[in-house]
């Protein structure tokens, strides 16, 4: 079931703003890794700090070192911040469908 839900942006890809972390107004809630479906857009990555609302599917899942290291890399973390990612993480993830930008 497709779900639209909204949060901030909190992180996005600065190669090219294939993915981005979005955390509720919730607190205490978890911020969300959030991808495109099949790629087929992506952010603009200047969108950090605002507001989104995004239509997909929410699941949890395991993201290994490795990806969680690309992550790291591709959010412009340093060399040290990056090897300090030594264990996998369980994580709540999103898979849009859409994302909307709501005017500032």
């Amino acid at each position: 079931m497709e779900l639209i839900v909204e949060g901030t942006v909190r992180e996005v890809c600065q190669v090219k703003g294939c993915w981005m972390v979005v955390s509720s107004e919730e607190n205490g809630e978890e911020p969300v890794m959030v991808r495109f479906k099949d790629y087929g857009f992506f952010v603009p990555k200047d969108i950090a700090y605002r507001k989104v609302v995004m239509e997909g599917w929410a699941f949890r899942e395991v993201t290994p070192v490795e990806e969680l290291r690309h992550y790291a890399e591709d959010a412009g973390k340093t060399r040290e911040e990056i090897e300090a990612i030594t264990e996998p993480k369980d994580e709540l993830k999103f898979l849009a469908s859409g994302v909307f930008l709501p005017e500032e």
